[in-house]
Formats: C-alpha cells, structure tokens, sequence
C-alpha cells in the first residue's frame, strides 16, 4: 500500500459522504483584535491590553489596513508571520516530535565598514530573558565577501561558529553546491540561542586588502532556497538588501501558564525542545489554541473521522517512506567508505533495532540522560543481554548532523585502541539517527577539574600524568599509526571519558577527519569550542594534525591549573591559554597551579610538563611538538616519576631494616 493509493482512497471517502467541517476555533482571547495587516495574532501575543499574555507577546501595530505592520517592541523587530505549535500542519519535521510556536521576523544584514556607499551596519542581537530563540533548524548563518572569514558570537561564549568565502575562481572548482566557499558560504547556527553577533576577519592576511566589504546575516532556509543563486553569483547585491526574514521559536512555559492537568482538558499534549525550553500543541485530530480556555477541538464530523483515519495512514506510510530513504542513504554512505579504504571494518558496527533501544532506554527517559551536547542527547541503556551502553540520539536529521553521524561511524569503525570510547552499532530505522557505545562510567574530565561535586574525587598528580599520558598515546596513534590518518579537531576536556579505574577514553568522532598522508584538512566552515581551537586554522582554513596538537595543549593547562577553558573570573585574561602563557613568563607559574598539583607534584616534573604545554600552544603550528614528541615525553616524566617512588620505597624499606 503506497502514498498515491491512500491519496486515491482519500479522494474517493470525500467523494462519497463529503466533509462537514466544523467552524474553526477561535486563536485570539475572546474581544480582541486578531490580526495586524497581513500578520495573525494569536494568544498569548495580542495588541491591546488584557490580549496578550505579559510584555514579551505584546505587539504593536502600525499603519491601517493591509499596508500595517506588526512589532514586537520587547525584542525591537518586525514580525511576518506568528505560528501556533499545531502537529495537523504538514511541515512538522521538528526531530521526533512536533516543532514549537515560531515567529517569522525581520533582522538587519551585518555589514563590515569598508563598503563603498554603503553605512556599515553591526547589529547585534540580544534576546536574553526573553521567550524567544534562534531557531536551529529553519535558519542557516550566511557570510558573503571575498577573503572574508565570518565569526558568529553566541549566547555560549566558549563556542565558535562561523566560516569563510574567497573569490579564487580555482577554489570554485569541485563547488558544486551554492554558497558552499566561493564568495558566499553557509553553517548551520547552534541550538537555544538568544545571541547573536558577528566578527569579521581576513582569511588570508597577505590579501587583507583585496575586496574588502563584507556581510553576514542569519536567514530562514525558505528564503535562502529561493536566494541562493544571488548570493553566489552576483553576491554584491546582497548589499541592496536591508533586511532578511529570520525564524524565532517562542515558550510560555517559563511563565507558568498551563499545568499538565489544564493540558489534557484542553486536548493538548506537552512538548520541549532539544534546549530545554517548553510548550504545548493540539492533540491529533484537533485544531485551535491550547494557550486559550476554549482550547483544542475535534477537526471532524463523524462522517470526516474517515478521513482522518486516511489521514493518519497517509503519515504513517509517508513515514515509513522516509525511514527506508535513510536507511538506504546510510548504507550507500557506509558501503561507499568500505569499498574505498579496502577494509571490512565497517561491518563490525551492529546494526540494533529501534524497539531493542527504546526498551533499552525506558523509552528514552529524561531519568536515563547522560548529558547533552551540540549533536545530541546521550541515554543509558542496559540491553536485553545485561550490558550497559550509552545510546546517543542525534537532535535533528539535517544534512550536517547526519554528516557528522556517518563520519562517527566511519571514522570509529576504523579504531582499535584501548584509549578510545568503542563504538558497538547504530540504528537506522529511527527518524533520528542513534549510536550505540560502550558505557563509560565516570563521566567527564572537565567534570573532575572544575565542578565541585562530592561524587568526583579529586585526581592525584599521578593520576593527572596519567591521563595526559594516555590522550597523547591516543592522539599520536590516529595521526600516525591509523591506517590513514585521523584529526580529532575536538580534543577538549568534556570529550575526555573516564571510564571505572580512571582512565582516558577519548569520545565524539563527529567532526573528525581521515585525510591522505602529507594532505591537510581544508574546510568552509568554523565550528569548535572557542579556547580550543588553533588560531592559525582561522588563518589558513587548513586543519593539520597540529590543530589536536594545540587543543592537547589547553587540556594540559587544565590538569596543571584546575583553571577552565575561558572564565569571566579572570579580568584581565579570560582565556586560559594566554593567562597561562603570561604567568610563565612573568615566574608566577606556582600561583597558578591547583592544589593536587602544586603540593603533591614534583616542581621539576611540572614545569617540564609546563613547557611542554607551552610549546603545544605555540601560535606557528610547525614549531609544535608532534603527537608522538609529545606522548614520548610525557612517557619519560611518568617512567622518571615511578623510578623516584621505588627509589623512595626502597629507602624506607632499609631504614626500616636498619643497618
């Protein structure tokens, strides 16, 4: 039974007792004004008072009839469109549940200041405390100029997002795609943000003064399918436009307004986004308002209840449709790999099924999450053969979290090492994709260096010696003994496992590269956590194995100081990497270190390690170390370290004995 013969059937059900649709339900509170020219306004947003829900949903509307325009003042924007969270609507695609509300809206182009005839423009946005947030899935960052490298400032001050364009006609070669590097390039924008901002910098600093105008902005997918072919082809238009529309997702939830039991009497089920945020919609079958007293009503006659069971068939195939395109687009990917590197690795991933994973997670309990990150949310899960594992579950399924889900299972599936988090399978059958590890009991590095907890015990010089010990031998065994290969390009301390006897497992594959001997890594797009990246990648675009180097370098820091990655508590040098470098030089390296490390920890051992640290962070990323120095030193610190101890022992031992 296909999609075309339940459209047939549906066809045939209206032909035959016809539909007798109800009125539809009201959207705004009851005597008030719902609409502002061309814009609706549903509750909780309304324009006069006692029509809206506080100050946040309060819209102002300007001019008369179809020329007004509406505002929301709390946020200083102009709205086009308002949308009530309503799973009837057939453009739901919001991960496995439905979408929030959202409100389509006006924001300004940023504009470098060296545009000719053009008043630069920095506009940043600031939404904090308010309901409102970027949405992840329905907008794309967009940056347009020529030796131009976009950075994009979020409400996390420690992640970077952004990416870089040039007008080298013979880097357009093999750029199939639009906006994809030349003059224009595109990235997707984090999730739960209220921030947004925008530097710009040269990409290339030998041609700083070549087309020096630039431009970035956040823009709907909507728009940009249709605006695409000018922003890549005749991309000094873009300076014509004053402003693109951008889509906000919006909650009440923070306010209180519906409790679960309120919920269920107005036919509304509850639902929460993958940043924390909630909100409410209309059960299937019903349509209207869940924020309003008279809340949800059945669609239907009796007579139309046909067509909503046809209805419902007609998703669930559509449904099933979609899940076999993935499935099928997955194994594509996956044999595509396996075929060019020669090896049968690939097929050592198993591949579980999504009932075995629900039933393993309690259905993907909130009480079985492990943390959430960028990508997606980790459960644990105990199989039906009694082992624990850790089940990820990707947050949406667009085009670069599936990216980032095939390179995990390609690049994991080509490691065997004790110090690396073991990948056990995937499922394919599910809207989102899962992966399933081997479960790590410890949690996180950064959780033991700096969240006070009494769970964590505190480590030990040794044991921070040998955890660095371990990364670095994990880190020199992708770059040089991998079959090709391998850049982590996320080596921080949240991506550092500490499994039951403490020990270093390194996690999260997702943005890693395979990359042919002598060949670096060249990339559009910036994406990482801001204290951890290399300087020179913003420079050049080009990740080298150098770029883990340097990353390895901060976690360094971090053992030895305790100190996190970026702090405001730190006035004068928020970032560790510089503070760290500059107390060094200035001798105070000892007024830094934790306490674990400054009292227990040899004073030679640690500024060798210290050093060491400071060489990895070196701005030139050929005068690091490599992997391999690097692991060979920390080895011969750990050896010189044990030899002390027995030293040590066997002295107590033959004073004990006398002469």
């Amino acid at each position: 039974m296909g999609v075309q013969f339940v459209m047939r059937i549906t066809f045939l059900l209206l032909l035959t007792y016809g539909l007798a649709e109800a009125a539809p339900p009201p959207m705004a509170m009851p005597g008030c004004k719902d609409t502002c020219g061309n814009v609706s306004i549903p509750y909780p947003f309304g324009m006069t008072a006692g029509c809206y829900l506080n100050d946040w949903f309060k819209i102002v509307c300007t001019g008369k009839g179809s020329s007004a325009r509406a505002f929301l003042p709390g946020i200083n924007m102009e709205v086009l469109e308002i949308k009530i969270s309503n799973p009837n609507n057939d453009d739901y695609s919001y991960s496995s549940s439905f979408e929030p509300g959202i409100v389509l809206v006006k924001m300004p182009i940023i504009i470098s200041s060296n545009c000719a005839n053009t008043v630069p423009r920095n506009s940043s946005v600031n939404m904090k405390g308010s309901p409102f947030y970027f949405s992840s899935y329905r907008n794309k960052f967009i940056s347009v100029g020529c030796n131009n490298m976009a950075l994009m400032t979020a409400s996390d001050p420690t992640v970077l997002v952004g990416c870089n364009s040039d007008c080298d006609y013979k880097t357009m070669i093999g750029r199939g795609a639009k906006c994809s590097g030349f003059k224009c390039c595109q990235t997707a924008f984090p999730y739960g943000n209220q921030v947004f901002n925008v530097n710009f910098e040269s990409k290339d600093e030998k041609n700083k003064g070549i087309e020096k105008c630039k431009y970035a902005f956040l823009a709907e997918e909507e728009w940009l399918d249709t605006n695409l072919v000018v922003l890549h082809d005749r991309s000094y238009e873009v300076q014509l436009l004053e402003y693109v529309p951008v889509t906000l997702e919006w909650t009440v939830c923070k306010f209180n307004t519906l409790s679960p039991t309120e919920a269920v009497v107005r036919n509304a089920y509850w639902g929460s986004t993958k940043y924390g945020t909630e909100y409410y919609y209309c059960r299937i079958g019903y349509e209207g308002n869940p924020y309003l007293n008279t809340g949800c009503q059945v669609i239907f006659t009796s007579f139309g209840v046909l067509f909503l069971i046809t209805r419902w068939l007609y998703k669930v195939i559509k449904k099933r449709n979609k899940i076999k395109l993935k499935q099928k687009f997955f194994k594509i990917m996956v044999l595509r790999q396996q075929l060019s590197s020669n090896e049968n690795s690939v097929q050592k991933a198993k591949l579980f099924n999504s009932k075995e994973l629900e039933k393993a997670t309690d259905h993907f309990n909130e009480n079985r999450i492990l943390g959430k990150g960028g990508q997606g949310t980790v459960y644990k899960g105990m199989l039906i053969d009694g082992r624990i594992v850790a089940v990820k579950k990707c947050n949406t399924v667009d085009e670069g979290n599936l990216e980032q889900f095939i390179n995990e299972i390609i690049i994991l599936s080509q490691i065997n090492h004790r110090n690396v988090v073991k990948l056990l399978g995937c499922c394919l059958e599910t809207e989102v994709p899962l992966l399933v590890y081997e479960f790590i009991p410890n949690g996180t590095l950064f959780q033991y260096l700096h969240e006070e907890n009494e769970d964590f015990p505190l480590l030990t010089w040794d044991m921070r010696l040998r955890i660095a010990t371990e990364i670095a031998r994990t880190l020199s065994y992708l770059h040089s003994t991998a079959s090709l290969p391998i850049y982590h390009r996320d080596i921080k301390s949240s991506n550092i496992l500490l499994d039951d006897k403490y020990r270093a497992k390194v996690a999260d594959f997702g943005t890693s590269r395979s990359v042919a001997i002598d060949q670096t890594h060249v990339t559009t797009q910036v994406y990482g956590t801001f204290a951890y990246l290399d300087p020179k990648y913003f420079q050049t675009s080009q990740f080298t194995e150098k770029g883990d180097v340097y990353s390895f370098g901060v976690v360094l820091i971090e053992l030895l100081t305790g100190e996190r990655p970026i702090s405001s508590t730190r006035s004068q040098d928020r970032n560790l990497s510089i503070y760290f470098i500059n107390s060094l030089e200035e001798n105070h390296l000892f007024d830094i270190l934790d306490t674990q490390v400054s009292k227990v920890g040899n004073k030679d051992e640690i500024m060798t390690i210290a050093n060491l640290a400071k060489r990895c962070l070196h701005f030139n990323g050929k005068e690091r170390p490599t992997m391999t120095e690097i692991m060979m030193e920390l080895e011969g610190v750990k050896s010189f370290c044990l030899f002390n101890q027995l030293e040590e022992l066997e002295f107590v031992r033959n004073e004990e004995m006398g002469p």
